[in-house]
């Protein structure tokens, strides 16, 4: 505001330097057309030969056309053509009698306008002196130039028009800059040409700073100090040369716009609390049952599909809370629909698993069946049946595919009397298990396909008698199993292999009894096992199983399984 209020008042400034330019203008003009009319010329010759008769004519005309030019435009007072030795004509009031008692010669102006040689000479602001109405009240702003003969260019008198200088004041007093902001008119040198204070016509701007403004300085906007006050300026140039200046102080013109700032921000923060206070009213009616839904929806986040949004209301929000509760139904149709479809697919890969290790181990202990009864040896033929049928009724049992460790041992047990018999060996069993672990529940058939692998792969083709340890460690949440034989080992590419069993898998690399241990774990456990296999330091085979604890709603779905 103070930047428009600033780009006002130059544009106010070029508009009045305009019209001072425009009066200034009509000055010249007339001025011109005296100094050019021929018959004022043959009048200021006065020719000693010419009659009197023409004499009176010539300054009957002169006078006449002196008056024309004053009636036809306002803005010129009075207009002279003087001779220099005291004699002339002149509109209006003219007094030749005041004119006889001023010697010419010696007026500064006319010093100047000698000087000058036919150029324009302004004067300041002033009373006229040559009126013949009683006391000088003219205020007027003369313009000077000598009266030349066309056809020799001498000097045969002086024309000087004087402007209205009122009407000038006042063109100037009606621009208003603050209270006590002023404007004037300084010529090139930095003197006071016209000002309602005629004390200061003819003198100097007597502040330094703003005379440098004023005279050395091009811009039109400048700010300067004046017994300590800040003061802006403004400036635009006449036709004549001449500039028109205004000062005011600086608070003076930004006071108003401070006063209206502190006004606008008080009804700024007035308006700004009443709108926050119907603002929160409205919203509070609008948001409240977006909250609510809100609400619902973050619960929905969390995983809570029971709730449902509570929103009795006719319009959108309602709409949207009545779609947002049937979508909810759906969501937990759809889930309920997807959980029974991933038990399913579970429950069918859980028993594709059995079904797949079982006949691996029937074939197993069959085929050794037929070595002993193909070698005629009933008798331990006639055992390992036995031991089978022992084995088989405690593998169908009524736990179904989850079991206690304890059983799971006791299934280890009955298979090592089968492999026994058949190979002639003695396989020993060392069992280090914490109290109250057995009594832990796994998958069927978790750790048998270990015992097998490390009989039929390591310590049977020693073709020596075999030991097998099984440890079992557990604390608050896993189960540690760790088995190891003294058999031949595992090759260290076979090792890498066994340690990736997904990879293992994809390659179809790993056999029927570990991937029967990999399924398992995968299916029943997840993420929350780990299996890592090595050699030991005199070769042996290490497998080292970590388990999350199953809990008892893992018992329950073995059972249905079963």
């Amino acid at each position: 505001m103070k930047k428009n209020v600033r780009e006002s008042t130059v544009q106010i400034t070029k508009q009045t330097a305009e019209s001072l330019s425009f009066i200034l203008n009509v000055g010249v003009d007339t001025s011109d057309f005296i100094s050019s009319d021929q018959n004022i010329q043959r009048a200021a010759l006065q020719l000693k030969d010419k009659p009197s008769y023409e004499q009176n004519r010539d300054s009957q005309y002169i006078k006449t056309l002196l008056n024309n030019y004053v009636y036809s435009n306002s803005f010129v007072k009075i207009v002279y053509v003087l001779k220099e030795e005291g004699s002339g004509w002149g509109s209006g009031t003219f007094s030749e009698a005041r004119l006889k008692k001023i010697r010419l010669s010696d007026q500064e102006w006319v010093k100047e306008v000698k000087r000058k040689d036919g150029e324009l000479v302004w004067q300041g602001l002033q009373y006229d002196y040559f009126s013949g109405g009683g006391v000088s009240t003219d205020l007027i702003l003369p313009i000077g130039r000598v009266l030349k003969d066309f056809d020799t260019l001498s000097n045969i008198g002086l024309v000087q028009v004087h402007l209205d200088g009122r009407s000038i004041l006042n063109t100037i007093e009606e621009l208003k800059l603050g209270k006590t902001g002023k404007f004037f008119v300084v010529d090139r040198e930095g003197r006071i040409m016209i000002d309602s204070n005629l004390d200061m016509i003819n003198k100097k701007v007597k502040n330094s700073d703003l005379y440098n403004h004023i005279v050395g300085n091009d811009s039109i906007e400048f700010e300067f100090a004046a017994k300590g006050v800040p003061y802006y300026g403004v400036k635009q140039p006449l036709s004549n040369g001449w500039m028109l200046v205004g000062t005011v102080p600086i608070h003076e013109i930004s006071g108003q716009l401070d006063s209206l700032q502190s006004w606008i921000l008080f009804s700024s923060v007035v308006f700004s609390l009443l709108a926050i206070a119907i603002g929160l009213f409205i919203a509070g009616r609008v948001t409240k049952p977006v909250r609510q839904l809100t609400r619902t929806m973050l619960h929905v986040q969390q995983g809570n599909f029971n709730v449902r949004a509570d929103v009795n209301s006719s319009d959108e929000i309602g709409f949207l809370s009545k779609k947002f509760n049937e979508m909810l139904n759906e969501i937990v149709n759809l889930i309920q629909q997807v959980e029974s479809e991933q038990n399913e697919k579970h429950h069918a890969e859980l028993r594709a698993v059995v079904h797949r290790v079982h006949p691996h181990f029937l074939y197993n202990t069959l085929s050794t069946l037929r070595w002993l009864i193909d070698s005629k040896q009933n008798e331990r033929a006639s055992l390992v049946l036995s031991a089978l049928t022992h084995l088989l009724e405690a593998n169908m049992g009524k736990s179904g595919n989850i079991i206690t460790i304890g059983e799971e041992l006791d299934i280890i047990r009955k298979y090592l009397v089968i492999l026994e018999l058949r190979y002639e060996k003695t396989f020993n069993l060392e069992i280090d298990i914490e109290p109250e672990t057995e009594i832990l529940l796994i998958p069927r058939m978790l750790l048998q396909p270990l015992v097998e692998n490390a009989i039929f792969h390591g310590i049977v083709p020693k073709n020596t008698d075999g030991q097998i340890s099984i440890r079992i460690h557990s604390d608050d949440d896993y189960i540690e199993f760790i088995i190891r034989d003294n058999g031949l080992g595992i090759r260290d590419d076979k090792l890498k292999e066994l340690n990736d069993p997904k990879i293992a898998v994809e390659k179809g690399n790993i056999g029927i009894g570990l991937r029967h241990i990999f399924d398992t774990l995968r299916l029943y456990y997840a993420q929350h096992w780990e299996w890592t296999i090595s050699n030991g330091q005199e070769r042996g085979t290490t497998v080292r199983i970590l388990l999350k604890k199953l809990d008892i709603p893992t018992k329950k779905l073995g059972e249905q399984e079963e």
